[in-house]
C-alpha cells in the first residue's frame, strides 16, 4: 500500500530508540499517523514539528497497519508559532479538534480551512474569527453542523441574531424575540454568509461561546470528555491581549 499527499503536521511522539510517530492532517487522507524511521535525529527535529506543511508518502503492507512516513516539508512554520503566544495556543486547540476526527477519514473542505487557519495563526485581529469558523467546520464534519444561513421561523435572512440551541438553526430578531432569553445569540460574522474577520472582543466571545455549547452537548459530553484545556487557554490568551490593548489605549 502507498500514496502521497500533502498535510500539515500536528503531534509528533518518540517511538523506540531513534524514531517518531508523526500525526498529519492531509488533504485527501485524513487525519494519519504512521512511522518516520529516524524521525528524533537533530536534522528531522527540526522539520518534524506541529504546524509545519509536508509532502507526506505513507507506505504499509496492509492498509490498517500503522505504515512510515517519509515526509519532506514544504512550509516552516514553527518559528512563527513558537514566538507568539496567541499562535502556540492556537496550535495545541488545532490538533485537539482535529484529534476529534475518526482517523484516516476524508475531509478535504474542513483541510482547506485548516490551511487557511495556519497562515494567520499569529494574527490577533483574524485568526480568532477563523478558529470559531473552524470548531464549526469540525461540528459540521461531525455531522453537528449549524444552519445559519436563515432564520428557522420563517425563513428570511436578514437581522439574525439568535441560534436555536435545539436546532442549531439561525433566528431572527423578530422572531426571537419573545423567547430571547432561551436563544443564543449570533455574532454577526457569522451571520448571512458575511465574511468579515476583524471583529470585537464581543463578537468573538458570542462566536465561541455559541460553538462551545454545541461541542460540549454534541460531542465533548457524549463522549464523556471534559471541554479540553487547550481551549480555555486559547480563550484565556485572547482575553489577555484584550486587557494589554486597553492598558495601552
Amino acid at each position: 500500500m502507498e500514496w502521497r499527499d500533502e498535510g500539515i503536521i500536528i503531534g509528533v511522539k518518540r517511538h523506540g530508540e531513534s524514531s517518531a510517530i508523526v500525526e498529519v492532517m492531509t488533504q485527501a487522507h485524513g487525519r494519519h499517523l504512521g512511522i518516520v524511521k529516524g524521525g528524533r535525529s537533530r536534522r528531522m527535529q527540526t522539520f518534524l514539528q506541529p504546524g509545519n506543511s509536508a509532502e507526506c508518502v505513507w507506505r504499509a503492507r496492509l492498509d490498517e497497519h500503522l505504515g512510515t512516513f517519509q515526509i519532506e516539508t514544504t512550509r516552516l512554520r514553527t518559528a512563527e508559532i513558537m514566538e507568539t503566544p496567541l499562535a502556540l495556543h492556537g496550535m495545541n486547540l488545532l490538533g485537539t479538534l482535529l484529534r476529534l476526527l475518526p482517523e484516516r477519514d476524508p475531509h478535504p473542505a474542513l483541510y482547506e480551512s485548516l490551511v487557511v487557519t495556519m497562515e494567520h495563526l499569529a494574527s490577533r485581529e483574524v485568526a480568532p474569527a477563523l478558529m470559531v469558523r473552524l470548531e464549526m467546520a469540525v461540528l459540521a464534519e461531525l455531522g453537528f453542523g449549524l444552519d445559519l444561513a436563515c432564520c428557522a421561523a420563517t425563513g428570511v435572512t436578514d437581522d439574525l441574531v439568535y441560534v436555536s440551541p435545539k436546532s442549531g438553526r439561525a433566528v431572527s430578531r423578530i422572531a426571537g424575540e419573545p423567547w430571547r432569553d432561551r436563544l443564543l445569540p449570533l455574532p454577526g460574522f457569522l451571520a448571512g454568509g458575511s465574511h468579515a474577520t476583524a471583529l470585537e472582543i464581543d463578537d468573538i466571545r458570542k462566536g465561541f461561546a455559541l460553538t462551545g455549547f454545541f461541542l460540549e452537548r454534541d460531542v465533548y459530553g457524549p463522549r464523556g470528555l471534559p471541554t479540553p484545556d487547550a481551549r480555555s487557554a486559547y480563550l484565556a490568551q485572547i482575553e489577555t491581549l484584550r486587557r494589554r490593548d486597553g492598558e495601552l489605549s
